[in-house]
């Protein structure tokens, strides 16, 4: 804030030259003070609303206990239906977990990963008028469902999302810092975007939308590419976007509060939060034409997370460019000059980190004012919202045309081979009788894998079956599947490195 306020100072006074700091600070504020004026204004749904409802959980794997408090606390709300939903690999255990509630959870497995056409299967399914989509590790609290269908009462609302906090949050660093963004986002950009009737992503861990309408975009859910990819994650993002394109509100309702769990490594909590990066600025794009017309305060919000990393990296390169070249107006000089040596950058160092810390503190109010010991804590926060989370922000815009999977979970969907989209889901899906119920392992079983009925497979004993196996594999591909031509590489995953680099040299102009 101290180097901000100069800065303005300096610039206010008739100089030529451009801070970026400046720049980048000044979005910071504008955008928080936005947040705050809009966020002041929300009011979650107050009355009663009774309407059927269908629970959709996907799930690859998890562990068994987890699942079962999960099934457990969803059941005892009583929604008019549960479906579970297991992709991916054969799963006995989360098999016989479902088991234990009798009739009150139905169960599927369908052998393609991925959590968007476990999606798709389980909303066929559903009967209720609201389909809840629920990530597998997320636990409700008392009141979660009652609570987040009562904004359905307007009938130009489409999906509701609840208020979301970390399983024990103290268990590390990572999971106080994974809650503490959880909490500032239901304390403001939640809020703010939910006066709007436009929140521009419902999170996925517990997601309601009318049916209807769910059945209505799921083709494009299930096709839509965007720079030449087809991107299986951020699915709750996608699902968002086609509930606003549709001419629907999408709301936060914060008395509906549920947790979920976080990385406690941070190998995997880099992967999550570039997953969810590479999702949110690809949708950004992608959606930006509709929200200028349609949503222009949404596209102010998701586009300034877009530009604050770049802004963020210039500024840093600026420095150090300035400290080389000997360039420029060093605002700090003054009293390195009258305090010399180590006390000098002591009294620079000192100014920094208190008035970040400060002007964090101005930032981050509500949230301390329910848990006031993380003032003490701010210092961290600040060093690992910026030295962290920006670089993964930069890194997922450069990435995003760039297929790939999950990242965090084993046995999930894995993304494509190329980055033209060959091997994705939808082609997994083209590649399957499109008659065969999708519900019934329809893929090769692994080797060693009893056929349907116990019958024991060709290549597990049977030696001449085996071979006569190969043989007629191989004539039916010489004969009916020509040998199929290299693919295209996807020449669009090029156009988020010419933005990135574009804005650079934007940047450098202030500095050379």
């Amino acid at each position: 804030m101290f180097i901000f306020i100069l800065q303005l100072r300096h610039m206010f006074e008739g100089q030529s030259e451009i801070y970026l700091f400046a720049v980048f600070s000044g979005l910071v504020w504008a955008l928080w003070i936005l947040k705050v004026v809009l966020s002041r204004r929300y009011r979650p749904a107050t009355a009663p609303y009774d309407v059927s409802t269908s629970v959709v959980i996907p799930v690859v794997d998890e562990p068994l206990d987890l699942f079962r408090d999960v099934l457990q606390r969803i059941v005892d709300q009583e929604p008019d239906e549960v479906i579970v939903v297991i992709n991916g690999a054969p799963n006995p255990g989360l098999e016989a977990v479902c088991d234990e509630f009798g009739g009150l959870v139905q169960r599927v497995h369908t052998p393609i990963p991925g959590k968007r056409n476990a999606v798709k299967i389980g909303t066929q399914m559903s009967r209720g008028e609201i389909t809840v989509l629920v990530d597998s590790d997320t636990v409700w609290t008392d009141g979660t469902l009652p609570e987040l269908v009562k904004p359905f009462a307007d009938p130009n609302v489409g999906g509701v999302t609840t208020r979301q906090r970390i399983l024990e949050p103290e268990r590390s660093w990572i999971t106080r810092w994974a809650d503490w963004l959880e909490n500032t986002r239901a304390l403001y950009s939640m809020p703010a975007q939910s006066y709007l009737g436009q929140v521009g992503c419902l999170p996925g861990r517990t997601i309601a939308f009318r049916r209807r309408i769910l059945v209505q975009v799921m083709d494009a859910f299930m096709t839509e590419k965007f720079l030449g990819v087809f991107l299986e994650v951020s699915d709750d993002r996608t699902l968002t976007n086609l509930t606003l394109k549709a001419g629907y509100k999408t709301v936060y309702q914060y008395s509906s509060l549920v947790y979920t769990d976080a990385p406690l490594q941070v190998k995997k909590l880099f992967k999550q939060q570039l997953r969810w990066s590479r999702g949110s600025q690809y949708n950004t794009l992608r959606m930006l034409p509709w929200m200028i017309g349609h949503a222009p305060v949404l596209a102010v919000f998701f586009l300034t997370d877009i530009i604050l990393p770049f802004l963020l990296f210039g500024t840093l390169a600026g420095w150090v460019y300035r400290a080389v070249s000997g360039t420029g107006i060093n605002l700090y000089q003054a009293i390195l000059e009258t305090t010399t040596g180590v006390q000098g950058i002591a009294w620079v160092v000192g100014l920094m980190v208190v008035s970040s810390v400060l002007s964090m503190a101005i930032r981050q109010i509500r949230h301390l004012q329910e848990k006031p010991s993380d003032f003490f804590r701010l210092p961290v926060f600040i060093i690992v919202s910026t030295l962290f989370l920006m670089p993964i922000r930069l890194l997922g815009f450069f990435r995003m045309a760039h297929v790939a999977g999950w990242g965090t979970r084993a046995g999930a969907y894995v993304g494509s081979k190329d980055d033209a989209g060959n091997g994705d889901l939808i082609a997994e899906l083209e590649s399957i009788d499109p008659h065969a119920p999708r519900d019934l392992v329809d893929r090769t079983p692994p080797r060693g894998t009893p056929a349907v009925g116990g019958a024991r497979r060709p290549d597990e004993d049977d030696t001449d079956a085996r071979l006569a196996l190969r043989t007629r594999t191989r004539t039916r591909t010489e004969v009916e599947e020509p040998v199929a031509a290299r693919p295209r590489r996807n020449l669009q995953v090029l156009v988020p490195y010419l933005i990135g680099l574009t804005i650079f040299a934007g940047m450098a102009v202030f500095y050379v």
